[in-house]
C-alpha cells in the first residue's frame, strides 16, 4: 500500500532515551519524504533532548514535548490536553512509532484525519490506515517494529542506519575550547541509564591510563549532568596517577554530538551517546555486559564478557585496550 504525499504530518516518538530517538531516525527520514515540504513535527519526551538533538536536522521542523509521567499529559485530564495540543496545529497525517492506543485516540479526538501506527490491539480500532504488523514483529525491537510499518506501506528507507546531522556552529564552538588538545581524540562515555549498565570508575580511570601511557590520543571524559559526581571520582583517579584527561561532562547535547563527530574512536556503556557516536560515523566500542548488543550499525563493535562470565565487571581494561587497537 503506497500512501499519497501529506501537508502537515507529525510523528509520535513516545520512547524516553536519546538513544530511541536516534534508532528512529531513518524512519523520520524516510516520513519526511512523504510529506510536500519534506519536513515533520515530532511529539516525543523532554527526555530524549530531541530539540538539540535534531536541531540542525533538515527534516525536523518542530518538536513537541509529551509529558506523561506525573505531567501535564498524565491520566484523563491530561490526555485533553494533548488533544488540546495536537488540535491547534491542524495536522493532516500523524504516525504513531508506538502500540499505544493512547496516541492513536488523542489524535482521533483532535480531528487528525489519516492516523497510521502498528494496529496492535486497541490501537488498530482508531487509525485510518489499517494497519496490522504481523505477529513476530509486534513485540520486537523499536528498530523492527519501525522497518515493519515502512514496508507494511511501501515507504522507501534509504538510509540503511542513523546518520545524525551537526550544525557548523556547533562543530566550531568544540574545535575552539579544546583546540588545545593533540588528535586523535577519544571518547570514554561514562554514562548509563541504570548500574548493571555500568562499567565503573576504576575501570575507566585504568584505560585512560592506559591509553595515555600507549600515546594513543588525547583522551576525554563525556557524560550528562548526572555523571558529575562520577566524572570527578575518574578524574581524580587518573590525576593521582599522575595522568590527565579532558573533563567534557554536561556539555550541552549538541556539542557533545560535535566532539563525538571529531574522534577517532569512543569507547562506553550503553548509552544514547554510544548510539549518537555510531550516528555520526565514528567506531564505537559499545560495552554489552548488563544489556544485549546492539546490531543496527555497522559502527557499533560490541564488546561482551567472555564466555561463561556475566556482568560489566568481567569485562576487563586490556579486553578494551586490544578492542580499540582493532578499531584504530
Amino acid at each position: 500500500m503506497r500512501l499519497a504525499s501529506s501537508s502537515r504530518t507529525l510523528i509520535v516518538q513516545p520512547l524516553p532515551g536519546i538513544g530511541d530517538m536516534v534508532w528512529h531516525l531513518p524512519h523520520i527520514h524516510a516520513i519526511a519524504a512523504t510529506t510536500h515540504s519534506g519536513r515533520v513535527d515530532l511529539l516525543t519526551k523532554p527526555r530524549s533532548q530531541a530539540d538539540r538533538l535534531l536541531r540542525a536536522d533538515p527534516t525536523v521542523e518542530r518538536v513537541l514535548w509529551l509529558e506523561r509521567e506525573a505531567g501535564r499529559h498524565a491520566g484523563w485530564r491530561g490526555l485533553w490536553r494533548l488533544v488540546g495540543l495536537l488540535r491547534q496545529a491542524a495536522y493532516q497525517r500523524v504516525w504513531i512509532l508506538h502500540g499505544s492506543a493512547r496516541y492513536a485516540l488523542a489524535s482521533r479526538l483532535a480531528g487528525i484525519p489519516e492516523r497510521i501506527g502498528y494496529g496492535v490491539g486497541l490501537q488498530s480500532l482508531l487509525l485510518s490506515v489499517p494497519v496490522r504488523l504481523p505477529s513476530e514483529r509486534r513485540h520486537a525491537h523499536p528498530i523492527l517494529r519501525a522497518d515493519a510499518l515502512l514496508e507494511w506501506l511501501d515507504i522507501p528507507c534509504p538510509e540503511p542506519e542513523p546518520q545524525l546531522t551537526l550544525a557548523a556552529e556547533d562543530a566550531q564552538a568544540v574545535a575552539t575550547r579544546f583546540a588545545a588538545w593533540p588528535t586523535p581524540w577519544i571518547a570514554l562515555g561514562i554514562g548509563s541509564s541504570e548500574p548493571w549498565k555500568q562499567w565503573g570508575a576504576v575501570r575507566f580511570a585504568e584505560l585512560a591510563l592506559t591509553l595515555e601511557r600507549r600515546q594513543a590520543g588525547s583522551v576525554f571524559i563525556v557524560g550528562g549532568p548526572a555523571e558529575r559526581a562520577l566524572a570527578d571520582e575518574i578524574l581524580a583517579l587518573i590525576a593521582a596517577d599522575q595522568g590527565q584527561a579532558v573533563d567534557a561532562v554536561a556539555l550541552p547535547l549538541e556539542q557533545t554530538a560535535a566532539l563525538l563527530a571529531r574522534c577517532h574512536c569512543y569507547i562506553g556503556n550503553d548509552t544514547g551517546v554510544l548510539n549518537m557516536a555510531a550516528a555520526l560515523s565514528v567506531p564505537a566500542i559499545g560495552l554489552f555486559g548488563g544489556s544485549q548488543p546492539l546490531w543496527h550499525s555497522r559502527f557499533i563493535h560490541p564488546l561482551s564478557p567472555p564466555s561463561g562470565e556475566h556482568g560489566m565487571a568481567a569485562i576487563t581494561v586490556p579486553q578494551v585496550f586490544e578492542a580499540f587497537l582493532r578499531q584504530s
